[in-house]
């Protein structure tokens, strides 16, 4: 069925034309001087069907070519990226950010209504100045405590790693260490995460990634407020060697006065005290868990002092019952210089003379209490006196 030449210009109106992608930081890679082609209506995107420009490029040695799937008017609307549809700015899925923002976007399906909400989110996008999100995005809380906690602060470039090697699976390629590709053993194909979808994930629904946050988001701990309103420090952990004691009061001024801020270098961490329990609660909310500077996470707690120790306590360490006598334990000193040691049990004088006149050792009756004859260790047995059986 052929169009009317009206109806075809209009259409190419609304096809896209960029002359640089919208690409979150690692999907760009960590090499700032890439190369990149462009192709003016290379393909269609891939959520609303509208040719556009696609962008090619490698982000990095031994990466795979990425390249744009979706138009820049679907990217602008999700505030996305071109290439992997995460969140520009926590890099979480869309269904994770829409929960932690508590808000519902629904987009068209269909191509009739997907293609007019378009051309209205269009106009909103060209009155807007391109700073901030539009839609119910736009209109969202600037934050979230999930979000925080779940946000990535660093790039991950794994994510850029070639895709497996299917010939080496079979055992039948061939290329060697030449072959693009990986030659590493596939994930568990019952793997949820082995089964995305592109349209999934910018709708945010059935999305196993987004899944998979969500249940992390909900084991994450919570920091609990000691009962003593006494406390009012603040144990700040993983410091490294380049955040300075500025830099702590530059983010906890914020939250009350500060009495003191001790850095242990050699343990890495700092106490940040406040003047008032009020300035610390709302510290330790703001901060635990999501606190940031200089790139590094830090670990915030409650300072609490060291459990008491009760003097009048029983110390039964032996779990012996209350009518058993304690255990006695005879420790002895070592002897000062010039006075002999003592000899050992068996090996000393005997107690009595033994009525035998071969030496043996008397009868257990006749044994004196808590001596125990040991024929292995009986002197007499071990040549002590050879001399007088004939010995010279």
């Amino acid at each position: 069925m052929a169009t009317s030449l009206g109806a075809n210009t209009y259409n190419r109106q609304n096809w896209e034309d960029a002359d640089f992608p919208i690409l979150c930081q690692t999907c760009l890679g960590e090499n700032p001087y890439i190369r990149m082609t462009k192709e003016k209506y290379g393909k269609e995107c891939k959520i609303c069907a509208r040719p556009f420009t696609v962008f090619r490029w490698c982000p990095g040695t031994r990466m795979r070519f990425k390249k744009t799937e979706a138009c820049q008017t679907c990217s602008k609307i999700k505030n996305v990226c071109q290439t992997c549809l995460l969140d520009l700015e926590y890099g979480l899925p869309i269904q994770v950010r829409d929960t932690g923002l508590s808000i519902k976007d629904d987009v068209p399906k269909s191509d009739v209504n997907k293609e007019y909400y378009t051309q209205n989110m269009e106009r909103e996008i060209g009155n807007s100045d391109g700073t901030r999100p539009v839609g119910l995005l736009g209109k969202a809380p600037s934050s979230s405590d999930m979000l925080l906690k779940l946000a990535r602060t660093t790039p991950y470039y794994k994510r850029n790693r070639p895709h497996i090697c299917s010939f080496w699976v079979k055992g039948e390629c061939k290329r060697g260490e030449e072959c693009p590709y990986r030659h590493e053993k596939p994930t568990d194909p019952d793997d949820p995460l082995a089964d995305q979808n592109i349209k999934d994930r910018y709708y945010g629904i059935n999305d196993p990634v987004a899944d998979k946050l969500l249940k992390r988001a909900s084991t994450m701990p919570r920091l609990d407020t000691p009962e003593d309103k006494s406390i009012t420090t603040l144990y700040v952990g993983g410091l490294g060697d380049s955040i300075t004691d500025s830099e702590l009061r530059n983010h906890f001024y914020q939250f009350g006065e500060i009495r003191t801020t001790t850095i242990v270098q050699r343990q890495q961490c700092a106490f940040i005290q406040f003047a008032t329990r009020q300035a610390a609660e709302l510290a330790a909310e703001k901060s635990f868990n999501k606190l940031i500077i200089n790139g590094r996470r830090l670990n915030v707690k409650w300072a609490l002092p060291p459990l008491p120790v009760d003097e009048d306590a029983p110390t039964n360490y032996f779990n012996l019952g209350p009518n058993s006598a304690p255990p006695v334990m005879n420790i002895s000193l070592p002897p000062p210089p010039g006075v002999a040691m003592p000899p050992p049990p068996g090996f000393g004088p005997p107690m009595f003379h033994s009525m035998d006149p071969m030496g043996m050792p008397p009868p257990m009756g006749m044994r004196p209490p808590g001596h125990v004859h040991y024929p292995s260790q009986d002197p007499q047995r071990m040549g002590a006196h050879a001399s007088r059986h004939g010995g010279s």
